[in-house]
């Protein structure tokens, strides 16, 4: 485990977990704590505006004829907020709990992985979360509004060819010209940065520092000529990554965000609330519902039935397993979300769910494949629907997942020293 990962770690807390390992919980305090609720506000947003966005969303058409979402859903996502969850109500928000947002966003994963992720940036990995807790008030009054109205998007500039785990490694370099600084250096694995208008950015802006102590968050103008973007190609065919690249780059002094030299501060809360995104405690174990259907009709669909139920018993075992751990694991992300309503930042259990929500999804999908035999390795002609060429690329896609946002081994070997206390 690198410096950075054990940084970004400690500065959160262990909760309901740390009680459990502790070998001596107290359960009347664990079982004090309530279950998190939505408000009527926040149920009416899911069950309106929420559904109706996911009644819009062809995944086929989005990622794969058009590869962006069609006019009609921007337009729709910006008139409803979309981007604006977690926005206070004085700058325009909707001011939701972090478990609406968690319910939106899995809701919209359901659907499409573009428009989840589109969601997903300004409210769970920045620059809502960046300028509401670090922004000076004038910077939330210019940034916060064009947020919420979908005037501009945003992307996020961290890892760099040099610089993924140990983040605090990077080299992006950002001087100061006087009255404004210039930015040179790549990011890579930027998603949507082909579409983005602003970055939110770590630079390093004293190299002779230790590395954690030379490092500024700036917000930089994509739309100017020293910043080129070029789109990153995946074996699944849709991708939404990109390298990024500033070349003499402008900043002006006002987009720095918290004290110069001390962005490391501001980068370890974002990435405790990236890992969570990513781990799943925000999207994970409801994606593969309507995308890639259920497995037991599945199951029905293409292996036959028996007595009503799926021809083949060894796969119906694999397919109640399956639906077993998603359903527990769903159980358990929605306990983490009452720590998020309580002020607290899970560590280790980031971990955990980073784990296992790759490896049950990657499950399933495996699972999927058996059951629709040959028919769910197309990839063109008229001999595969739709929704059978979204497979093929759903499971090549998904072998990332073990390796994005801290592969398997890494938060293994998190689990193993930091929560089990073995020896290295």
């Amino acid at each position: 485990m690198s410096e950075t990962e054990r940084e970004a770690l400690e500065a959160g807390n262990i909760w309901w977990d740390g009680e459990l390992f502790s070998g001596m919980p107290d359960w009347d305090k664990l079982m004090s704590f309530p279950a998190p609720e939505l408000s009527e506000e926040e149920k009416a947003f899911i069950d309106g505006p929420c559904e109706e966005l996911c009644s819009m969303l062809d995944d086929w058409d989005i990622c794969h004829v058009r590869g962006d979402m069609p006019p009609d859903v921007w337009a729709f996502m910006k008139e409803h907020r979309f981007f604006a969850m977690i926005i206070l109500k004085q700058y325009g928000g909707l001011e939701s709990s972090a478990y609406a947002n968690a319910m939106v966003i899995a809701k919209l994963a359901s659907r499409n992985a573009a428009v989840s992720s589109t969601v997903g940036v300004p409210n769970s990995l920045g620059p809502s979360e960046l300028l509401l807790h670090y922004g000076t008030e004038e910077q939330k009054l210019r940034h916060l509004p064009k947020i919420v109205s979908g005037e501009i998007r945003w992307c996020q500039g961290y890892s760099e060819p040099g610089a993924g785990s140990d983040l605090a490694s990077l080299q992006t370099k950002c001087e100061d010209k006087g009255d404004h600084f210039v930015v040179n250096g790549q990011k890579i694995w930027t998603s949507g940065a082909q579409y983005a208008d602003w970055i939110f950015t770590l630079v390093r802006t004293e190299p002779q520092a230790p590395k954690h102590e030379g490092i500024s968050f700036v917000l930089i103008d994509m739309e100017q000529p020293g910043v080129t973007v070029k789109p990153i190609k995946l074996i699944s065919g849709y991708s939404p990554f990109c390298e990024t690249f500033f070349d003499d780059a402008r900043c002006e002094k006002d987009n720095l965000v918290g004290q110069l030299n001390r962005g490391w501060t501001v980068g370890k809360r974002l990435l405790q609330h990236e890992r969570s995104s990513i781990s799943g405690l925000n999207s994970g174990g409801r994606r593969g519902g309507s995308i890639l259907g259920r497995l037991p009709d599945i199951g029905k669909e293409y292996l036959g039935t028996v007595d009503g139920k799926m021809a083949d018993p060894a796969l119906r075992d694999d397919v109640i397993k399956s639906q077993m751990d998603s359903r527990c694991f769903g159980l358990t992300q929605r306990r983490a979300m009452a720590e998020s309503e309580t002020g607290g930042t899970p560590t280790f259990l980031t971990s955990m769910f980073k784990y296992y929500g790759s490896e049950v999804g990657n499950r399933r999908l495996e699972i999927q494949l058996e059951l629709m035999g040959t028919q769910s390795l197309g990839w063109e002609g008229d001999t595969f629907t739709d929704f059978e060429k979204t497979l093929t690329r759903a499971w090549l896609r998904s072998k990332a997942s073990t390796i994005a946002g801290g592969s398997s081994e890494i938060q293994l070997n998190i689990i193993a020293k930091r929560v089990l206390g073995l020896p290295d």
